[in-house]
């Protein structure tokens, strides 16, 4: 999902420097929502891993 996020930051980017305002502004927000939720689950699984503890 991480790399999505950057895919699509990177069209937008692009689409920025080509003056493509909509396709880049559309990108950019897609970019910033598959982030933060990939923050969010990246999260959750830490606090998962250290709420289980060690089994042996």
């Amino acid at each position: 999902m991480l790399g999505w996020a950057l895919t699509f930051l990177v069209v937008a980017l692009i689409a920025g420097l080509l003056g493509f305002t909509n396709i880049a502004g559309a990108s950019m927000a897609i970019a910033q929502i598959l982030f933060f939720i990939f923050l969010v689950l990246f999260l959750a699984s830490l606090v998962m891993h250290f709420m289980r503890g060690r089994s042996l």
